[in-house]
């Protein structure tokens, strides 16, 4: 049986409290986010994200030295796969609102990508593994 180095991570939140004079809640808003001190940082471990996987390479103890496979999408970072997401249904909704504007059919490549994509989404807000991607022709992507 092959071995794999993965990497996984979780992001830790980390925080501050500081009192700011301002104006405004915006104008003390803005002046939080340029601080840049933090030495009175900490740690909130209760909070911490998902682990997910940020690489995979072939072999035993190969991070960073060893043949990189792609990680599965559902894998990856919630928050990275809905903007992946979004952009890509972004995209199919630009080409479906062009051709309903100018009164032709949308390709059935386009709705077989779009149909996809639905699915997807749903998966990524179940926290699932989504289905493949349709092949480039709008058919079976195995075929």
């Amino acid at each position: 049986m092959p071995d794999f180095t993965i990497e996984t991570t979780y992001n830790l939140p980390v925080f501050r409290h500081a009192t700011y004079s301002a104006d405004t809640p915006e104008a003390a808003c803005r002046l939080a986010i340029e601080d840049k001190d933090w030495s009175g940082q900490r740690e909130d471990y209760e909070s911490s994200a998902e682990t997910y996987v940020t690489g995979i390479w072939e072999g035993a103890d190969a991070a960073y030295r060893g043949h990189t496979i792609r990680v599965p999408r559902h894998f990856e970072e919630t928050v990275q796969r809905k903007s992946a997401h979004f952009e890509l249904m972004l995209g199919l909704l630009k080409i479906m609102v062009s051709d309903t504007k100018a009164r032709r059919a949308t390709a059935p490549e386009w709705l077989a990508k779009s149909e996809w994509a639905v699915a997807l989404g749903e998966a990524i807000l179940e926290g699932a593994r989504g289905p493949d991607e349709p092949a480039a022709d709008g058919g079976d992507p195995d075929a």
